[in-house]
């Protein structure tokens, strides 16, 4: 490896970093021929981080350098060597060795070199990038993969906004990283600050990905096998958590101010927020409804929630706030009437909850439901929903079988602060609806 490091020393950027690739492309063709369990030893890893990344093997040696003609002309060779490798396994541990996290100081190089060739794939129409790049968002730290998403979102949606078609078009190419995309950006934009709030532009795609096909967000789900225990780290397996946060927090924090207006400023043919929220929503609930024989085929009814009950007290206390400021301003950041806005987002959440709960995608008892909900105020169809199902106990009976021993879920990405709390939302049992027929 050594006469290696030295040849490629006497190369420019550019060839040094081409004759690496070619070297480690028949390395790791030799590795899955002859070994059961291949894997890139660290000599290869370090001509890697030192003629691709650039990372100084070093101190006092400055770090190589390419223009960016030759970045350019780099990405163009990595599309080639990925899109002529027909062995997916190949591909994979050649995507691994060159972004696969390592916890040094190349690793800001390896992000902005993946961030650039996503993209460019995207633009391409290279599926076995993206394949790869699905890989990697499953088997990678949330806060990576929320700086890719966020990357892929200000190429697509701000820089060249008129190039979002070429991003919508992958759904049918590539739908395993098209879910990976989905959960990547529910998880940044949760609504609590304008910079958070997801652009219309992004928002419009989703739901047209969803109503083509709502499966789509059961993608990795459906294709993951599910063992004991999941890395508390990583991404959901679904993007169902932060669906229906977005539907939920919509009516009282979307910001149509700052998200309607272009690059260049101009708002025609902007499509309006609420429809694709109520959209989204119903597409979500379609989903829920999915769920019952998913979760039987791979044997996880009633001992997998795919709606963690963390991820909604924390949904339950931003909503608790966002209610809290709308009663005091008497409006709300969409800029709609407050006590339509405020109950639109309670039956919102009191439906997800409800079909999440038959469709065993949340696994909870009534009465944690009520203690979740407790800061709430009254609504009519979250009262219905607390108070259970008219029918005998045992209607969900998959509700009450042993869980599996999934880690807790770590906390969100931006802590939630302590707020003052709202009027208790009472549990009446007796209590009467005009809309429930009294016969």
């Amino acid at each position: 490896m050594g006469d290696i490091r030295q040849s490629l020393l006497r190369r420019d950027s550019l060839s040094a970093a081409k004759e690496v690739l070619y070297h480690l492309d028949i390395y790791l063709s030799g590795q899955v021929q002859s070994s059961p369990a291949p894997s890139v030893d660290t000599p290869t890893l370090e001509l890697v981080e030192e003629f691709i990344l650039h990372a100084p093997k070093e101190r006092h040696v400055p770090p190589r350098r390419m223009s960016a003609l030759q970045e350019l002309q780099l990405l163009e060779i990595m599309c080639s060597c990925f899109q002529e490798q027909s062995r997916d396994a190949v591909r994979q541990l050649i995507f691994s060795a060159l972004f696969g996290l390592q916890g040094n100081q190349a690793d800001e190089s390896r992000m902005a070199l993946l961030g650039k060739l996503v993209s460019m794939a995207i633009a391409m129409g290279r599926v076995p990038i993206l394949e790869c790049a699905a890989t990697w968002l499953q088997r990678t730290h949330r806060v990576y993969c929320v700086r890719l998403a966020r990357g892929l979102v200000d190429d697509y949606c701000s820089l060249v906004p008129c190039s979002m078609p070429t991003l919508q078009n992958i759904h049918s190419s590539s739908p395993r990283f098209c879910c990976h995309f989905i959960t990547a950006v529910t998880t940044l934009y949760d609504l609590t600050t304008e910079e958070l709030t997801p652009p219309t532009e992004l928002l419009q795609m989703i739901v047209s990905w969803l109503h083509d096909d709502n499966r789509l967000v059961l993608i990795n789900f459906l294709n993951t096998p599910i063992s004991g225990t999941q890395p508390i780290n990583w991404l959901d397996l679904t993007p169902l958590a932060g669906l229906v946060r977005w539907c939920v927090k919509a009516p009282l924090a979307y910001r149509r101010d700052k998200k309607q207006g272009l690059t260049n400023g101009t708002t025609e043919n902007e499509p309006e927020a609420e429809p694709l929220f109520s959209a989204l929503h119903l597409s979500v609930l379609q989903v829920f409804l999915l769920l019952p024989q998913a979760l039987t085929d791979k044997g996880l009814l009633g001992r997998l929630a795919l709606l963690q009950l963390d991820q909604l007290a924390a949904l339950t206390s931003d909503l608790a706030r966002l209610l809290d400021l709308a009663d005091k301003h008497g409006h709300t950041a969409s800029g709609g009437d407050a006590q339509a806005q405020s109950q639109l987002a309670l039956d919102r959440l009191a439906q997800a909850l409800q079909v999440a709960m038959a469709g065993g995608a949340l696994l909870c008892s009534r009465e944690d439901l009520r203690a979740i909900c407790s800061r709430l105020p009254h609504n009519n169809l979250l009262q219905l929903v607390m108070s259970g199902p008219v029918q005998q106990s045992g209607y969900y009976p998959h509700i009450q079988a042993p869980l599996l021993g999934y880690s807790p879920r770590p906390s969100p990405l931006t802590s939630h602060t302590t707020h003052s709390p709202l009027t208790p939302h009472p549990f009446l049992p007796g209590m009467a609806f005009p809309y429930r027929p009294s016969h």
